[in-house]
């Protein structure tokens, strides 16, 4: 067995398996690992996880009630979601092998499989990850500096505090400075796949987050509204 890991924070790995015995076996060994995992049994469970779930890493069958793994694949890189995706199928031939990596896929792991090598490719594809963050810079506009790695935002000497939800909408604005985003992108990038929010959820969402980082929330020097569009955030 591997040791355990020393983050402070846990890693959440999704895994999406529709054989109950594997998708337990899998879960209660990446938890011994010290990941957070998060499981759904079919593809419908697993698309929505895939996007509201947040996950570090996704382990995904391919054979699913519902959606398949190539269709969540499929469309979690069509919304340009970037988690590392290691795919486990009894499917072997190189056909499938080429077709999953062609849709996005980081790994392909063949069943049955050596629990020992899938953990190690797990943590060679988290490993990637975190050093992709790592590499991410602070971003800086007038007093504030959004650290995209550690998920703080420092107004000046002082943290402000920020829901997740707040947090992964001023990141993707201001990974695009200057970029307009309709309403419509936001709720999809933000809250994900299937959420039956409305344009109204963005707005009450960027009034927060104006009232905390703006100097005059009526007046913003940032976080602009685009008539008929949605928002933008200048640096």
């Amino acid at each position: 067995m591997m040791n355990g890991r020393k983050e402070d924070v846990k890693e959440t790995i999704l895994v999406v398996e529709d054989d109950k015995s594997i998708r337990e076996g899998l879960a209660m060994n990446f938890q011994l690992q010290g990941f957070r995992v998060v499981t759904a049994a079919d593809g419908d469970e697993g698309m929505r996880k895939a996007f509201d779930a947040s996950p570090d890493l996704i382990v995904l069958d391919i054979m699913l009630p519902g959606w398949s793994g190539l269709d969540i694949l499929s469309e979690i890189r069509e919304k340009h979601v970037d988690t590392p995706v290691l795919v486990l199928s009894a499917r072997d031939t190189i056909r499938d092998k080429i077709q999953g990596l062609e849709l996005g896929a980081d790994d392909y792991v063949a069943k049955p499989f050596d629990l020992r090598e899938l953990l190690a490719r797990v943590e060679a594809l988290l490993r990637r990850g975190r050093a992709g963050r790592r590499a991410e810079p602070e971003i800086l506009f007038g007093e504030i500096r959004l650290d995209p790695l550690s998920r703080r935002v420092m107004r000046g000497d002082e943290e402000v505090h920020l829901s997740a939800r707040e947090f992964d909408l001023l990141l993707l604005l201001a990974r695009s400075p200057g970029r307009p985003f309709t309403r419509e992108v936001i709720l999809d990038r933000v809250w994900g796949w299937e959420f039956e929010g409305t344009a109204r959820t963005v707005d009450n969402f960027v009034m927060s987050l104006r009232q905390k980082i703006e100097d005059d929330p009526t007046a913003p020097k940032h976080l602009k509204t685009v008539r008929r569009v949605g928002y933008r955030l200048d640096l």
